[in-house]
């Protein structure tokens, strides 16, 4: 796929390319994803201060149907929106702080063409998330539970 620049992407997917909706696919763009709507705006807001939250969730979803951007629910019942890649990518998910981590796993790719291949199966989307602890929560962990009497 050619690289397309994202505000042409935005523009071609938008009725009005908008100061706001550019606004909102920046902050995506350079905060990595995996923010909420709520964090979108709250960033977004830094930069102007009269964008509402609303304009928020109608980009995200305007970006969304597009394919833009993915709505990805990592932990709890909040969605997180990432810029879509093309490449497929896993996440490891902390469960003591939120943070997300991103890798590409070859091995993973090979395993799920091989069970679609045996299985007669095509994969039209796959999401993997990994639940555990990044390295500073099982340092706290660790702490606590050995400062806790036996």
């Amino acid at each position: 796929m050619v690289d397309v620049p994202l505000e042409r992407r935005l523009r071609d997917a938008a009725e009005r390319l908008t100061p706001q909706r550019k606004l909102i696919a920046r902050v995506l763009q350079e905060n990595g994803g995996h923010l909420s709507a709520e964090e979108i705006y709250e960033l977004a807001r830094r930069q102007n201060a009269r964008i509402s939250l609303a304009t928020v969730y109608r980009t995200l979803k305007c970006m969304k149907e597009a394919g833009l951007v993915r709505e990805v629910r990592l932990a709890g019942d909040t969605y997180r929106y990432e810029m879509a890649q093309e490449e497929a990518h896993q996440h490891m998910v902390c469960l003591g702080c939120g943070k997300v981590i991103e890798f590409v796993c070859e091995h993973c790719s090979t395993v799920h063409g091989d069970l679609a291949d045996q299985h007669g199966f095509q994969i039209t989307g796959v999401r993997v998330k990994l639940f555990g602890y990044c390295a500073e929560c099982r340092r706290r962990r660790q702490s606590k539970e050995a400062k806790e009497p036996a």
